[in-house]
C-alpha cells in the first residue's frame, strides 16, 4: 500500500466516530433510561447471557416480572431475589464485550466521585424504580455500581479479547502455534482439548448429522417452558435452561445440521477437533459456538430429561469418556480436568509459565463475559481453578 494510502487508512481506523467512546460521560453511566451507543449501534447488555436489554430501565420491568413470577416466604425474601438480579444486570451493562468505555469510566473514577454522580441523579428518598412485585431504592443502586467498580479495580477479567496480553493467554481460547499435547493428541488450544472431549471418540460427524435431522423434525419450545416452569429448577439452573432455550431453537439447530453437513461424514467427531496435520482447521470460536453448544446441548437434554431423545444414549452423551475414565458431564471430576489441563499449558509450557507469574497476587484473575456462566463448569469454579493455577506456577518457578 502506498505510504499516502496507508497513512489515510490509519487516520480513519482512528478517528473516533458519531456516537464515539468520548461521548459517554459518568452521568451517563448512572442514567437508567440511556442507552449506550457504538459505531451507530446500541450496545445490548444481558442476564443469563441470553436475555438481553438496552436500558437499565427495561432491565427493571423484568427483575420485577421474575419477582412476581415465582413464589417466596415472605416479602424481603422476593425484594433480595430482585436485587440479585440487578447486581448481575448492573454488571453485564458495566463490564460490556463489546465496548470498553464503561468500565473505563468507571475505573478511572473515584468512588466518592461515583456516588456522587448517582446522588446527582436521583436526590432525596424517592425509589429509582417501583413495580407490582420489586422496588429499587437509590441506596442499593448506589451499591450496585460501587461493587461493580471495586471488584474489577482489583481484577483482571481474563478472556480472549481482553485489553491486556496477560489476560487474554489466560483464556482458554488463546491459540498456541506450536499446540498443546493433551491426553495423547494434539490441540490448537485448549478450548479445543475442552469441547472435543465431549464427544465420544466413536461418535461421527454422520451420528451427529443424524440426529439434528431428528431433534429439528421437532418443536422443543413445549419441553422447555416445562423446565422454565418449575421453580425449584430453573432458579438452580437458570442459564443452562435459557441455554437450552436458545440451542434448541429452529434455526440454531439448522445452522448446526448445516456445519456439520459440509465435513466428512465417516470423520470421528473429537478427531476433527485435533491438530491432525492441519493447524487451526477450526477457530476458538468455532470450538465454543459449533462443537461447544452442540455437545453443551445434547449433554444437558440428557441430563435434565433421558426420555426426551431416545436417540442420544447410542452416541454416548451420558457421559465425558477420556481413555478408562467415565465423568458425569455435570461432575466434580469433570470440572478439576480443567485444572488439570492448565498444569500442562502452565507449568510444562514455560512461556506460559512467565504469563501467569508476571500478574502480582495482589490482583485476582477473574471471568465475566455478559453475566453468562457455563453448562459445564460454573464460572466461580473456574475462577478458583485459576488463582489456583497461578499459585502452583509461582510455587514452580525456576530458582
Amino acid at each position: 500500500m502506498p505510504a499516502r494510502a496507508l497513512a489515510l487508512a490509519l487516520v480513519l481506523l482512528l478517528r473516533p466516530s458519531l456516537g464515539a467512546a468520548q461521548d459517554l460521560t459518568l452521568d451517563d453511566l448512572v442514567t437508567t433510561s440511556a442507552v449506550f451507543v457504538k459505531d451507530g449501534q446500541p450496545v445490548r447488555f444481558a442476564l443469563l447471557g441470553f436475555i438481553e436489554f438496552k436500558t437499565l430501565d427495561e432491565l427493571f420491568s423484568y427483575i420485577d416480572g421474575e419477582a412476581g413470577r415465582w413464589s417466596f416466604p415472605d416479602a424481603a425474601a422476593r425484594q433480595a431475589y430482585g436485587d440479585r438480579l440487578l447486581r448481575r444486570g448492573v454488571e453485564s451493562r458495566l463490564v460490556s464485550m463489546t465496548y470498553e468505555r464503561p468500565l473505563e469510566l468507571l475505573l478511572t473514577h473515584t468512588r466518592e466521585e461515583l456516588a456522587e454522580a448517582v446522588a446527582g441523579r436521583f436526590a432525596g428518598t424517592a425509589p429509582v424504580f417501583t413495580g407490582r412485585s420489586w422496588r429499587l431504592d437509590a441506596s442499593v443502586y448506589r451499591q450496585a455500581l460501587l461493587d461493580v467498580q471495586q471488584r474489577w479495580k482489583t481484577s483482571l477479567n481474563c478472556w480472549s479479547a481482553a485489553p491486556t496480553i496477560p489476560a487474554r493467554v489466560l483464556s482458554n481460547w488463546y491459540p498456541i502455534e506450536e499446540g498443546i499435547e493433551l491426553h495423547g493428541a494434539l490441540y490448537d488450544s485448549t478450548e479445543h482439548f475442552w469441547q472435543a472431549v465431549k464427544f465420544h471418540p466413536d461418535v461421527r460427524n454422520r451420528d451427529l448429522v443424524a440426529l439434528l435431522d431428528e431433534m429439528g423434525s421437532r418443536d422443543w419450545r413445549p419441553w422447555v417452558e416445562r423446565l422454565a416452569a418449575d421453580q425449584d429448577r430453573y432458579v438452580a439452573n437458570a442459564y443452562a435452561i435459557e441455554f437450552l432455550r436458545a440451542n434448541l431453537r429452529p434455526e440454531k439447530l439448522r445452522w448446526f445440521r448445516e456445519e456439520l453437513g459440509k465435513l466428512p461424514a465417516a470423520e470421528g467427531a473429537r478427531e476433527a477437533q485435533q491438530r491432525r496435520g492441519r493447524k487451526f482447521r477450526f477457530s476458538a470460536l468455532q470450538e465454543k459456538l459449533l462443537w461447544g453448544d452442540l455437545a453443551d446441548t445434547l449433554h444437558l437434554i440428557w441430563s435434565f430429561d433421558r426420555t426426551a431423545l431416545p436417540a442420544i444414549a447410542p452416541l454416548h452423551f451420558d457421559a465425558i469418556y477420556l481413555g478408562e475414565r467415565r465423568m458425569g458431564f455435570i461432575s466434580p471430576e469433570f470440572r478439576a480436568l480443567m485444572l488439570e489441563i492448565w498444569r500442562t499449558k502452565f507449568l510444562a509450557m514455560a512461556r506460559f509459565g512467565e504469563v501467569i507469574r508476571s500478574i502480582p497476587r495482589t490482583v485476582k484473575l477473574d471471568h465475566f463475559l455478559n453475566d453468562g456462566d457455563s453448562p459445564d463448569i460454573p464460572i466461580p469454579v473456574y475462577v478458583g481453578y485459576l488463582n489456583e493455577i497461578r499459585e502452583l506456577a509461582l510455587a514452580a518457578k525456576p530458582r
